[in-house]
């Protein structure tokens, strides 16, 4: 299709509306002066400076150990709750089943992040890195669902079949064949969760605790003050570490499908 100038002005407009403030943000953090505003030459001392300031470092760690965590348990259960969905049929609750799985992708974070602080209260759990972890694990389990229930619609059953009549167990039909094949969906699930998490502002503040703050509570409780280099340092490393790992999910995603494409091809050569 041919574009016309104003689908490129248009788009050209959008990208730089988006884009534009995280290339100056990491611009200016390579800057000498402590004035964000003003160019006063190339410096790297600001990261310097950063790996000094304990009070980052330690919400860095905060939020490292939430987000491998949450990211875990999100991967597990919503492999398994994909699994139930596209394998299970048609039994009884599954529409209220695939209604809570999917309720936190179009739920308000301040409804969410309100009514897990409301549960954690009611039930007594005092808040910290377990709560943070647990209101993570909520959130994101359900993008991890609908990237594994998308690579399962696609996979073939007879593969399943083949290992059964072979005499392989369930389990083990899953565990030798299945998991493999669909491995490559599941870490793509892993990495979106684990970015979600590092990212997360809104729900962290609601569950996290006086001795478990995370970076972005961190960082936006600082900017109220001001934006320092530092500031600037700190979310230059955290946009690299999101943009490798978007990256990373979808050369992972590209080559499973260029996989599944050859063995499709191979499979009608053999027959």
């Amino acid at each position: 299709m041919r574009m016309s100038w104003f689908n490129v002005t248009s788009l050209t407009f959008g990208f730089a509306f988006l884009y534009l403030p995280m290339v100056i943000l990491v611009i200016y953090s390579f800057n000498e002066s402590r004035l964000v505003t003003v160019w006063a030459g190339f410096s790297t001392k600001w990261y310097g400076e950063l790996l000094q300031n304990q009070s980052f470092l330690d919400a860095a760690w905060v939020t490292v150990k939430v987000a491998v965590f949450s990211s875990t348990l999100a991967t597990i259960l919503g492999t398994m709750a994909a699994y139930v969905l596209v394998r299970g049929g048609r039994f009884m609750g599954r529409t209220l089943f695939s209604g809570m799985i999917y309720a936190p992708l179009v739920m308000p974070e301040v409804i969410t992040g309100l009514s897990l602080l409301l549960l954690f209260i009611g039930i007594g759990l005092d808040r910290g890195v377990l709560t943070i972890v647990l209101a993570h694990t909520t959130f994101s389990m359900a993008f991890v669902s609908v990237v594994v229930s998308s690579r399962l619609v696609t996979f073939d059953k007879s593969l399943e079949e083949a290992a059964l009549d072979l005499g392989a167990s369930p389990w083990d039909a899953f565990r030798l064949v299945t998991l493999p094949i669909i491995a490559p969906a599941v870490i793509s699930g892993w990495l979106l969760a684990f970015t979600l998490s590092l990212d997360d502002l809104v729900i962290a503040s609601f569950t996290a605790g006086p001795a478990s703050t995370t970076l972005p509570i961190r960082i936006f409780s600082a900017v109220r003050l001001g934006v320092s280099p530092e500031i600037n340092a700190l979310s230059t490393i955290m946009i690299a570490i999101v943009t490798i790992g978007v990256i990373t999910a979808s050369l992972i995603s590209k080559q499973a499908m260029i996989r599944q494409k050859r063995d499709e091809q191979a499979a009608a050569r053999a027959t």
